[in-house]
């Protein structure tokens, strides 16, 4: 039996996933958390095989906690879910430590598999995730403006992207306006730019919005 972990903060997406689960013989939902607290205190208390994990949560990001989840449970098994597209953050998590990667668009079927795949101990690669990493292979030392970028100023330079404003920003990851404003700063500096019409402009041209 696979014991899974649901980590995402909306309650319809933790349960849409654990009816997904649930229909499976092999499988069984041995916890959902909503954020970083709540994943730790159930890894400490149970035995988890599998953790489905979510990129965008308040306060800490997935690719943060994946370091931790491994710190707690080493042999851990990690699939992020999320719903940005591969070429945003999977290379990101997979350095990270996660085995797989998916868009929260993916079919049941698709996520299942995807689970049963890590959980064996092989790496769950879509295409698409395999042409990025091919082009990378091909390219290492062609490094982009954005890849200098730590995990959490690549997360909310792709939110700006799309045009979100700090305030929007702030309280989608629970963070201070200030502590957006000084990632904002930080971004703009590392990738050489000066405004937000310039990151709107590079996140197109770099397919970082949809």
């Amino acid at each position: 039996m696979i014991n899974i972990l649901i980590v995402d903060d909306h309650a319809i997406v933790r349960e849409g996933l654990n009816r997904i689960i649930a229909a499976e013989k092999d499988m069984k939902v041995a916890g959902m958390a909503k954020d970083g607290n709540e994943v730790i205190r159930v890894m400490l208390d149970s035995d988890i095989d599998v953790v489905v994990l979510d990129i965008s949560m308040p306060g800490k990001s997935g690719l943060d906690l994946i370091k931790d989840l491994k710190q707690v449970q080493p042999m851990v098994k990690i699939l992020m879910l999320s719903m940005y597209p591969e070429e945003r953050f999977a290379m990101r998590s997979i350095k990270a430590g996660a085995s797989g990667y998916l868009t929260k668009e993916m079919a049941p079927e698709e996520i299942v598999n995807a689970i049963r795949t890590i959980y064996s101990g092989r790496k769950y690669i879509t295409p698409a995730l395999a042409d990025i990493i091919a082009e990378e292979l091909q390219n290492p030392s062609e490094k982009v403006p954005h890849e200098l970028l730590s995990d959490r100023e690549f997360e909310v330079l792709c939110m700006l992207a799309i045009g979100k404003p700090v305030v929007e920003i702030a309280a989608s990851l629970s963070l201070s306006e200030s502590t957006v404003s000084t990632y904002r700063m930080r971004i703009l500096q590392k990738m050489g730019l000066k405004t937000n019409s310039d990151l709107i402009h590079y996140g197109i041209e770099h397919g970082l919005v949809e």
